[in-house]
């Protein structure tokens, strides 16, 4: 069977894959726990689910518009006004199935190939593979530990050539946490001024997990509302990974290509899902304050514990649920029987050794890293986080 080369070159998710060895451990009778995938552990909202079934027993079982419900259309644009300052019109929003299909639909929609698709890395997995996908040539602008992860204004001008035609970025970010505060994008928003052919892809699937405060969205500089798309759904905030909706708020032009390439590939999402999406977008969100409360005690457990582990850096993250500690002081060491080459061999160590499932950074654009999520219980994370240092000190 001959497999499209479009298909061999696209690498596999590297949480995905970690998270699947976990589970065939797991199956085994093997005792993992497994850090390497971004889940909330919480419960979806009763109210949501009250609103689903409501939708059940109204019958909201057909085919639904391609862009999503006009309700749910309005809804969002409602919620955008509320959090972020932002007039979108409801022919600007475009409903999908989780904010992945988002953010592919849009580099499918602009990105022609051989463009240039800024990436600051660390990264989320799949932009990179989105856009090799369809031919854009990813440019990664490094950034590490010692800044935060953050982009600097300098490092930004460095990274524009007249060949770019996308900025795609995540804050709160996956997989560092860092988020960037409205000074830090407004100065970064002077330097896209600069470039009008860039389009901002704003990914915002963890605004509601910020420890810092409000997080601000780049759309709400007047000059690039209209050169910014912004991403959200319910996967992160709304403990809904499942439930599959994603949305973006985009300049009408990209919405309509999105509905038009939508409208070949899935059309419209889960009838079911939009209509409990409608009573999300419409929650006052203090109501999904104590999941954030909860996750910032789990932050600052995590930050605690890998302070004890020997020759680990890792940062303050502000958002998200993710730490993103630097390990290459481990990569040439050896437990006698097995050399560590790099983050990729470490994590599969760990796997074999402490049995705790972590994602190799070199998937987010940063080789020299690896990815906890500490999207579980406090108990557990202070048992990964001993077994992991207790493995650790085997390595000489």
């Amino acid at each position: 069977m001959q497999i499209s080369q479009r298909v061999q070159k696209l690498a596999e998710s590297e949480t995905l894959a970690m998270s699947r060895r976990a589970n065939e451990m797991k199956e085994k009778g093997i005792d993992v726990i497994n850090m390497s995938l971004g889940e909330p552990d919480f419960k979806t909202p009763d109210y949501l689910k009250r609103a689903a079934k409501d939708a059940i027993d109204k019958d909201f079982s057909y085919y639904t518009p391609v862009a999503g419900y006009k309700e749910l259309q309005e809804a969002v644009c409602r919620k955008f006004k509320r959090d972020n300052g932002l007039d979108y019109k409801p022919n600007q929003i475009v409903v999908s199935t989780g904010a992945k299909q988002s953010i592919i639909n849009v580099i499918m929609a602009i990105v022609n190939p051989g463009d240039e698709v800024v990436l600051p890395a660390p990264y989320w997995v799949s932009y990179s593979e989105m856009v090799s996908l369809f031919e854009g040539n990813v440019v990664e602008a490094r950034t590490g530990i010692e800044t935060d992860f953050k982009i600097t204004p300098a490092l930004l001008e460095k990274f524009i050539t007249p060949k770019t035609r996308v900025f795609l970025f995540s804050s709160p970010c996956n997989p560092t946490g860092t988020t960037y505060t409205e000074k830090e994008l407004r100065a970064l928003g002077e330097v896209f001024k600069k470039h009008p052919q860039v389009v901002i892809i704003s990914d915002e699937i963890y605004e509601h997990i910020n420890f810092e405060g409000k997080t601000f969205s780049l759309a709400a500089i007047p000059e690039l509302f209209e050169r910014t798309v912004t991403v959200n759904g319910l996967s992160k905030g709304f403990a809904m990974t499942g439930w599959r909706l994603g949305y973006i708020g985009a300049p009408k032009a990209i919405a309509d290509a999105c509905v038009k390439i939508q409208g070949q590939f899935t059309s419209g999402t889960c009838s079911i899902t939009q209509r409990a999406a409608i009573a999300a977008m419409d929650m006052d969100p203090a109501e999904i304050a104590p999941m954030r409360e909860a996750f910032r005690k789990r932050r600052n457990l995590i930050v605690k514990l890998f302070k004890d582990i020997p020759h680990v850096q890792a940062n303050n993250p502000q958002g998200a649920f993710y730490l993103f500690p630097k390990v290459d002081w481990y990569f040439g060491k050896s437990d006698g029987k097995t050399t560590i080459k790099d983050a990729k061999d470490l994590c599969m160590w760990l796997l074999d050794e402490a049995r705790v499932a972590l994602t190799p950074g070199g998937s987010f654009g940063a080789p020299d890293y690896f990815r906890l999520s500490y999207a579980t219980s406090e108990e557990k994370i202070t048992d990964a986080c001993n077994r992991i240092k207790t493995a650790l000190e085997k390595l000489k």
